[in-house]
This record gives structure tokens, sequence and C-alpha cells, in this order.
């Protein structure tokens, strides 16, 4: 009789604890310290071969039971910037000095907290029952998702020469789903995400004499005003693109014309043919409204971050959803389409050459839906990733997001 890859999960009740030991102690990107000790702590305990300081904070773990494939499980372990507003007795209080040297409240407020803990708690379950699974465990704990930085700074930093390349990448991130549910999508998932900044030269002077001035301020105004035809007049219907210009700066006094003026934009996009479009828009904009003004130079467009956009391989998602179809019922699981967020999980996937199945974790109280599908008003009302109000509930979400991951894990490691 073959059991079910879903069949003989017991979640360890004390991963709730560590939940919200590490929720309530977030760290920034880059500066998971605790995290990762906590990680490889763990990894070290349960007969992992474990390698730490790649990329500067991730883990890694190798756990090699026999012949066949090699699949790796990642969780992302930062934090955000986000002063938290939940409530819980266990909630963030943690500032932390960010990248530019300012003090900020920190709050996982993305949920990376529980991606961590079910990682560990699947690394535990598939420890100890060896007999399940086949093949080469690989368990990826990385740094700085949120910069869009993580996963190719241990990848740039030899990941692949320190673990073995994968023939598959999975994972998955909680969401404002109902708990008990799971939602995946085959193709591009997940927008590419371009952060610019755009500095805009002008020429100052008194504000009682604008005729001796090159204004950066109307050549800012502008220069917004025509970025927002790119989507509605160069893109095609059909695609999906998003452009907003989410700071502008210039200046600190109301009588005097500043020099010079600076835009941060943000790009979202489903194909490298759209965002190359819009990048060369961005560029071709900025540099002919600074020449309607007359500007002494070129305006400069630096890159701030960004994140390619994340590939699902259809027949590689395709066998996940349906082994976790086999374990939760079909009903429960969802297709949310393209989303329009944005994640780094892809670069472990094409730099290994292997495909990727990554999906989302319902972590929403149930009781606050009514359809519980992709058209439930309460998708739109309900605390979302990044919210200070967003925290997942911890059941059934730490056990499904456990036996998801031991579930995908012996899916594409069944035992010889």
């Amino acid at each position: 009789m073959t059991t079910s890859a879903h069949e003989n999960i017991t979640v360890d009740p004390a991963l709730a604890d560590l939940y919200k030991d590490l929720h309530s102690h977030p760290e920034l990107g880059f500066q998971e310290h605790r995290t990762a000790e906590i990680v490889a702590k763990r990894l070290t305990e349960l007969g992992f071969d474990v390698t730490t300081g790649i990329g500067k904070t991730g883990v890694a773990g190798v756990l090699k039971n026999g012949a066949g494939p090699t699949a790796l499980l990642r969780a992302d372990m930062d934090a955000l910037p986000v002063k938290e507003d939940t409530g819980l007795d266990y909630a963030s209080t943690v500032t932390a000095t960010d990248e530019n040297g300012k003090v900020v409240p920190v709050d996982h407020a993305c949920g990376h907290d529980l991606h961590t803990t079910c990682l560990l708690g699947a690394a535990e379950i598939l420890s100890s029952d060896t007999s399940s699974w086949s093949g080469t465990l690989v368990v990826v704990f990385q740094p700085a998702e949120e910069l869009g930085a993580g996963a190719q700074a241990m990848v740039d930093d030899g990941l692949y020469n320190k673990v073995p390349k994968p023939d598959i990448v999975l994972g998955q991130h909680v969401a404002p789903l109902p708990a008990g549910k799971i939602a995946g999508h085959a193709g591009a998932s997940y927008a590419g995400s371009d952060s610019l900044r755009v500095r805009l030269v002008g020429k100052g002077a008194h504000g009682s004499m604008p005729q001796n001035s090159i204004d950066p301020v109307v050549m800012a105004a502008s220069t917004v005003l025509r970025l927002q035809t790119i989507v509605s007049r160069e893109i095609p219907s059909t695609d999906v693109a998003v452009l907003t210009v989410g700071s502008i700066h210039s200046g600190d006094a109301a009588n005097v014309i500043p020099g010079e003026a600076e835009l941060q934009l943000n790009i979202r996009s489903y194909s490298d043919r759209v965002r190359q479009h819009i990048l060369d828009s961005v560029d071709r904009i900025a540099k002919g409204e600074a020449a309607a003004a007359g500007a002494p130079e070129e305006p400069t467009i630096t890159e701030i971050e960004r994140f390619p956009i994340v590939v699902n391989d259809a027949e590689a998602l395709g066998k996940t959803l349906h082994a976790f179809a086999e374990w939760l019922g079909a009903d429960k699981i969802l297709d949310p389409g393209a989303g329009a967020g944005s994640e780094d999980v892809g670069i472990l996937a094409t730099s290994a050459g292997a495909p990727l199945s990554y999906w989302l974790l319902g972590g929403t109280d149930p009781s606050l839906f009514t359809t519980g599908d992709m058209t439930d008003p309460a998708l739109a009302t309900v605390p979302s990733n990044h919210s200070p109000h967003y925290a997942p509930v911890i059941e059934p979400t730490l056990t499904i997001g456990v036996t998801a991951l031991v579930t995908a894990a012996r899916t594409w490691m069944p035992p010889a």
C-alpha cells in the first residue's frame, strides 16, 4: 500500500512559541543575525549539514537520504520598517537602524516569520521520517527579500557551490486568503518590479525672478504627467503594467526656485518586453522634458531596487497543487491570477536552471469570509501584507503551512 505524501504528518505544537518569538524579534534585511542563529542551531540539531553567512546572513541546510532528486525548499527571514499595530501580546516593539542610518520600527508585517517557522517545522518532520522520501533535501533561509536583494546575494556568494543544485525549487508565501486554503497561478505569477530615482537638473533663482531660472519643479511636474501616458497610451490593452510616481521632492522654500528635483517611481510588469518598453520610455520622457526646458544637463536615472518577474512552471506547479488537492480537497485550491506583488524567489530557480513551484498560503481568520474564493468581498477589507495591522492567525495557518512544505517535498522526492 502506497502512503500519500500528506499522510503521517504531526506538527510540533512548540512551533507556535517559536513563531511568537520570531514575530517579537523581527530584523531588517541583511540584519537577520538572531534569526539565522536560531535557524542554524535547529538545523544542526536535526542532522542537516549547515552553512551560514551565505549572502551575508543566509542559511542553508542539506540532508542527503539516498538516491533521488534534489528539492530546494525556501523561506525568507527579513521584516519591514513598519510600526506594528495589531494589539497582539507578542507584537513587535523593536527598532533598528536601516541602510540609510535612520532608526525605524520593525515588524514582520509580511509574514516571513511564519515562513521561517513553517520550514523549520517541515525540516523537523522530514529529517525524522526519512522512509517517506528519497533524494537530497536542501532548505534555504534567505535574507533581504523585502530589498529584492537576498536571493541574488546568496547566488552571488556561491550558494550552488555550497549546496547541490536543485531539480525543483519549492516555496510559499502567506497571504490574506482564508486560512485552510492554498492558491497558485501558473506562468507569470508575480510582477517584475523596478524602482527608479530620476534626478532632474535645472537652474535655481529667486522666486521673484523666474526668468533667470530653469525651473526643475515645472520640469518634474511635466515629467510626472507625461510618464502617466506610458501605460495608458503605449502599452497594449492586452498587457498589464503599472507605473507609480511615489515621491517627488524639490526645494525647501516658497520663494526660492531650486536647482534640481528628484522623482522616485515604481514599475510593475509581467513580461520582459513590456518592462523594457517602459524603462526605455521613462528614459526618453525624462530626457525629452529636460531638453524642452533647456536644462543644463541630462537627467540621471538610477535603479533603487529590482525584482524579476516570478514565473511558475506550469507542469511543476500543477504537480504540487494536485498533491495539495488530494490532501485538502480540490475546493480548497484557488487560482489567484497574476499578482501585482513582487518576489525574488525566482532567482533561486533560474540560476539553478530548475522549475519553480510557488504558492500562496491562506493565513486570515476564515470566519471573516463569505464565499472564501477569489471573488470574496472580504479580500478588499481584511488587513493585507505590509499593513501595520497584518498578522496571520497561528492556527490552522502554521499546521497547513508545515504540511504543505512536507507534502511538496515528498511529492518531488518520493521514496525509492
